[in-house]
């Protein structure tokens, strides 16, 4: 398997399945295409992206594009990973929760874009603040149903992988989820998603690009 990513300190939407991948033992390789330069949208095309944007993972002659097809295809390939919990009810709800990930959240993911090296003290718009009261809401809804301490229960699922470049800009830009309704279970998750192995080999990788070669 290959995987075509972004930079790591930028690129949210390549983190996803990266995540994925690793917590499902893969073996897989990564190419990484410099992101914000004059030249990457031909390198993207260039290395195989059938859409013109990444992560794309191939394996074999098989090319999938789009975060959350190719979370879906490493949860299919790898059923050992339990990258789905086995109820019926949590895998809709944390489908749910990633689809909204994925098609919402416009004003956070414009205004607080992931940049794992910065550590700032934003004031949000409004729009921005309503996002980020309903990811909260929607951590402690699902935290409560299902018992934590992962959103779907005990096991780290794709709904975290998604929601893990979510708790990168909240530290990044300082934002405390208390200020948006939360009594500590959102708070805590974001900070737990944080110290999750895989996520913190990301972070060591993670190198803030110096040029635009």
């Amino acid at each position: 398997m290959e995987l075509l990513i972004g930079d790591k300190v930028w690129s949210s939407w390549s983190m996803r399945p990266w995540l994925a991948l690793k917590r499902a033992g893969a073996e897989f390789t990564e190419t990484l295409i410099p992101l914000r330069t004059p030249q990457t949208e031909a390198r993207i095309r260039a290395a195989g992206s059938p859409s013109g944007m990444i992560p794309v993972l191939k394996d074999g002659d098989l090319v999938i594009w789009d975060s959350l097809a190719v979370c879906e295809y490493i949860a299919e390939a790898f059923p050992q990973a339990k990258l789905w919990p086995q109820d019926r009810a949590a895998r809709a709800l944390g489908r749910s929760a990633c689809a909204e990930m994925h098609g919402g959240f416009h004003s956070m993911r414009g205004e607080l874009s992931m940049d794992l090296a910065r550590r700032d003290s934003a004031t949000l718009t409004p729009a921005t603040g309503d996002d980020v009261r309903r990811a909260v809401s929607l951590w402690n809804g699902l935290l409560s149903r299902f018992g934590g301490p992962f959103l779907l229960g005990p096991d780290w699922t794709i709904a975290d992988a998604f929601y893990t470049p979510v708790a990168t800009r909240l530290r990044s830009y300082g934002v405390r989820p208390s200020d948006y309704g939360d009594t500590g279970g959102a708070g805590a998750y974001a900070e737990r998603l944080l110290e999750q192995p895989e996520y913190l080999q990301w972070e060591r990788e993670a190198v803030a690009p110096t040029s635009a070669a």
